[in-house]
């Protein structure tokens, strides 16, 4: 996938991906600035974080526009939709969908309007959790869907579901029964609102311009729009941006657990989470590994780009080498050409290419982020040696990522996970290393110069923060099911409200705090879903 700045991320193989990104926000209050391109550059920083959709929505003051569609930031927008985008507040959102399959319809910002005549436009990074108990809630109320099936498309039914509240009324009724990870920015017609759920899973910041205000998923994303970094929204806050100022409330009581894989992969190497740059957390996490994980070698090269902080501080503290040993082509991502059978049997050769001068005859150091299925570091072993390498260490600047993520990151199922099922010695013998090593869950937290309290490790140690439903209502695709348990229900009031949920389940394999087993996932199938009123365009 491509990144922001144009080069690839982790997902080397498409059919094999790594784990895939959270998604990105960002939101302007600023009158008199050119709003939509602001949201665009924005956006643009942010691209890292999701890469199937982008949209922006803006508002003038008589009311919301929404410009969406599949595709990359750039791809999306050109300089004519953008001019014809105008107005003084605007929202932005890059997808990597996590609830709800890659559809237009579920391309964010959603939008809805009132029977009030208020509309209201929101993106949301993060992944809730009991979605299923809330699209229950709202086919009970009888309140009609858009035809999306994600959490976000359903937040925004039940904030626009009580036309007698002002919107940040309505928020500070909705948002306190949200259970799960969310880091919202949303609008109407005159105000900015951003909202970050109890436990700050997904990071959310406001920054200030010469003229406004900005939201975003992370500082970068300030910087590149000029904004001066204000501090974090805090777990539990809502925040609520309009000509009469910035006005603060809180909703739930604050119980800080951020994602500890921020650190390790997600955000930009140049964003600060929590007071700490990211880029130097993974320099530290590589010394670190160098400590617990020495050994002999002539060369410490990292697998661009995620592996690159950590190599160099792996090369620090070990006093080996630090060079390049792996190459990748930056313009390769995403492709509506299909490689023939003999291209495609050669895997991320078309991604990633060995500098053979530089490793033949060299014991090697090989660093990366994390291994979810080996499959991407079993063929870059294979390729080294076939390039020359007389050994290859595998260091991992992360523990082994044995559980899934609820919070907003879709890793692959824990049956899919290659820690899950095999040790240290049965991952090497997988991978094909000479030796492998992981860095410790302490040494990792202790890098974030965060306390382990106030971090959420879930993939890392199976400690869920946040309670999971038990049961098969959760997943991806749980509102798919849901809705076809409902039709299910509707075209025989006798049938068995469990049946269709029961179908086609796969695997989540994960548990809760309280290590009780979880179900699976509904497979999917699409509701019965009406369009809604508000403004949408392609």
């Amino acid at each position: 996938m491509p990144r922001g700045d144009g080069r690839l991320s982790h997902d080397l193989d498409p059919q094999r991906p790594g784990p895939q990104d959270a998604c990105g926000v960002f939101g302007v209050w600023a009158p008199g600035e050119e709003v939509a391109n602001l949201t665009y550059f924005g956006l643009y920083a942010l691209q890292h974080r999701g890469q199937e959709a982008a949209g922006i929505a803006v508002s003038d003051g008589s009311g919301v526009v929404v410009f969406k569609d599949l595709g990359l930031v750039a791809q999306v927008f050109d300089e004519p939709t953008l001019a014809s985008l105008r107005g003084h507040v605007a929202i932005g959102h890059a997808r990597y969908s996590t609830t709800g399959g890659s559809t237009w319809e579920n391309a964010q910002p959603t939008i809805r309007a009132t029977s009030a005549g208020t509309t209201i436009a929101l993106a949301h990074n993060g992944n809730l959790v009991n979605t299923a108990e809330l699209q229950r809630e709202a086919a009970e109320r009888r309140l009609d869907s858009d035809g999306a099936t994600n959490d976000t498309s359903l937040v925004t039914m039940l904030l626009a579901s009580r036309p007698d509240l002002s919107v940040e009324a309505a928020a500070l009724e909705v948002l306190p029964r949200l259970r799960g990870a969310f880091s919202f920015v949303f609008m109407d017609e005159s105000t900015l609102y951003a909202a970050r759920d109890p436990h700050g899973v997904r990071p959310l910041v406001l920054g200030r311009l010469e003229r406004g205000w900005v939201v975003a998923s992370e500082t970068a994303a300030l910087d590149i729009v000029g904004a001066s970094v204000v501090r974090e929204v805090e777990p539990g806050e809502l925040i609520a941006i309009d000509e009469d100022g910035l006005r603060s409330s809180r909703f739930a009581a604050p119980e800080p657990k951020g994602c500890l894989f921020e650190y390790v992969y997600i955000a930009r190497p140049d964003a600060t989470i929590a007071g700490r740059n990211v880029h130097s957390a993974r320099v530290q996490i590589g010394r670190q590994l160098a400590r617990e994980h020495p050994v002999e070698a002539d060369l410490v090269i990292p697998v661009p780009e995620s592996g690159t902080p950590a190599a160099i501080g792996y090369a620090e503290e070990s006093g080996i080498t630090y060079g390049q040993g792996l190459m990748k082509n930056p313009y390769v991502g995403r492709t509506f050409i299909q490689p023939s059978q003999t291209l495609r049997q050669l895997g991320i050769r078309l991604k990633l290419n060995p500098l053979r001068e530089n490793v033949r005859g060299k014991r090697l150091v090989v660093v990366d982020d994390s291994i979810v299925r080996g499959n991407t570091q079993r063929a870059i072993v294979r390729m080294l040696r076939e390039a020359g390498a007389l050994e290859v260490h595998v260091r991992i600047s992360s523990p082994p990522v044995s559980w899934p993520c609820f919070y907003g990151i879709d890793f692959a199922t824990r049956a899919e996970l290659l820690a899950n099922g095999l040790d240290n010695d049965g991952i090497r013998r997988s991978i094909g290393a000479d030796t492998l090593g992981y860095v410790s869950l302490p040494g990792l937290i202790a890098a974030t110069e965060q306390p382990k309290s106030r971090l959420c490790r879930a993939c890392f140690d199976g400690e869920y923060p946040i309670e999971l439903p038990a049961g098969h209502l959760i997943g991806k695709h749980v509102l798919e099911g849901v809705g076809r348990r409902v039709a299910a229900e509707a075209s025989d009031p006798t049938a068995d409200p469990t049946a269709a949920a029961n179908d086609n389940v796969r695997s989540a394999g994960g548990h809760n705090s309280a290590s009780a087993p979880l179900g699976g996932i509904p497979g999917r199938m699409a509701a019965d879903l009406t369009p809604s009123a508000a403004t949408q365009r392609r």
